[in-house]
């Protein structure tokens, strides 16, 4: 029998259990979702690199001072450093994206149906909250607790990346499992800044961006796409978000949600999808990697990591990300495999969902976020929890790609025995 009518036989059983086998519509969508991301997530890697590479040369003093240069109105107290702009203004077409991909996920995709997001909702929380227990633990006595959110962030871009590049053969059940679960991550973090790390909050200018975003809603629902009409409008509601002292990438989320994720009869996809498709390679070519040049040029000199070993708060993001990740993931998933009495789907083994515990370590984007929020930008406590995040990421996504390509040669023999 030839391997193409092996995997075929394969594919043909009737799967069940957990991780089992996805309906093909949502097969396509998430493959496709994973070609994007390897692309965004190579390019992230580039602006991290070149920011690494820029901040420990010769003219890393230009560096600093291209971060805080000021540019803007000031009458409209929009008068930023460029950091503030990549952190505030270009993030916030990522987080965009985010809301759209939630919006899809909620509407058509796994988190529809109570019993298929039961798993990753509960492994994104267990993957959540044991990285926050380890950082508070490791910081009672005597360190900084405002960072406590640091590393329960998962980067989708990355993670989907190091599982494009490395997982292959894998089931893409699990692939989807990683892709639900970041979503999931993502919308926790997002609550947890909107909530713990915005400032004083102005009702007056919140309820303003939140009736421009429901225009915004309203306009797509009746299908207007005019970039003209909706560019401004979602620029409005992202100017009166951050005069509100709620984290103005809020607003991005909020637009992403209130567009209709449902075709209607003479649509082949969804409006969410279409503009999805249409805003990703912005988000994932042009936004993600400026913030990543601007945001992960931290020293590597041996001072300055000798120094931030020392701080307990660089200590609980490493231990957080790289050890509290997985574990809270894996216990997350065993949880909801021994509650419903549920095995692992077949073929898959907890060796899967451990590799994929320290994919979601990688904690860039989104960490390097909660960080400067939480300290400060330019503190020195801002800038070893940076080095703990590129030092932590880094060093889960080595174990984590070490582990999926094991897997991923397992689930390959298997197929081809």
């Amino acid at each position: 029998m030839s391997r193409r009518a092996r995997l075929a036989r394969l594919a043909a059983r009737p799967v069940s259990g957990l991780f089992a086998r996805i309906a093909p519509d949502d097969e396509r969508n998430i493959v496709d979702v994973l070609r994007t991301e390897k692309a965004g997530g190579a390019l992230l890697l580039v602006g991290a690199v070149a920011a690494l590479l820029w901040a420990n040369s010769p003219w890393s003093d230009s560096y600093r001072t291209v971060l805080h240069t000021v540019v803007g109105p000031a009458a409209l107290h929009l008068d930023l450093t460029l950091a503030h702009w990549a952190t505030d203004g270009l993030l916030t077409v990522f987080f965009f994206v985010v809301g759209l991909e939630l919006k899809r996920e909620i509407v058509a995709g796994e988190l529809r149906r109570p019993a298929s997001a039961a798993l990753p909702v509960v492994a994104a929380i267990g993957g959540m909250a044991v990285p926050a227990l380890l950082f508070v633990l490791v910081n009672l006595d005597g360190g900084d607790l405002r960072g406590w959110a640091v590393p329960t962030a998962t980067d989708i871009a990355f993670a989907i990346a190091v599982l494009a590049v490395v997982g292959r053969s894998l089931p893409n059940s699990l692939r989807a499992f990683l892709l639900t679960l970041a979503v999931v991550d993502d919308l926790l973090a997002i609550v947890v800044i909107a909530i713990v790390y915005s400032e004083s909050i102005s009702i007056g200018w919140l309820a303003a961006s939140l009736a421009v975003a429901a225009v915004f809603g309203l306009l797509t629902r009746r299908r207007v796409t005019t970039p003209w009409l909706l560019v401004p409008l979602a620029l409005l509601a992202w100017g009166f978000m951050h005069a509100s002292g709620v984290h103005a990438t809020i607003a991005g989320v909020v637009l992403g949600l209130v567009v209709p994720a449902t075709p209607d009869a003479s649509e082949e996809h969804s409006l969410a999808a279409h503009i999805e498709h249409r805003w990703r390679p912005i988000s994932a070519g042009v936004a993600v990697p400026v913030f990543a040049l601007f945001a992960a040029g931290v020293s590597l000199s041996g001072d300055a990591l000798a120094s931030a070993a020392k701080d307990p708060v660089a200590q609980g993001v490493v231990l957080g990300l790289v050890l509290g990740k997985p574990l809270g993931i894996l216990g997350g998933t065993w949880v909801v495999s021994t509650l419903t009495r549920t095995p692992l789907a077949r073929g898959l083994g907890w060796g899967d969902v451990l590799a994929v515990g320290f994919v979601a370590g990688i904690g860039f984007t989104v960490s390097l976020l909660i960080g400067s929020l939480a300290y400060g930008e330019g503190t020195a406590t801002e800038e070893h929890v940076r080095a703990a995040i590129v030092v932590a990421s880094a060093v889960a996504a080595a174990i984590g790609g070490a582990l999926l390509a094991r897997r991923d040669r397992h689930h390959a023999s298997v197929a081809a025995a």
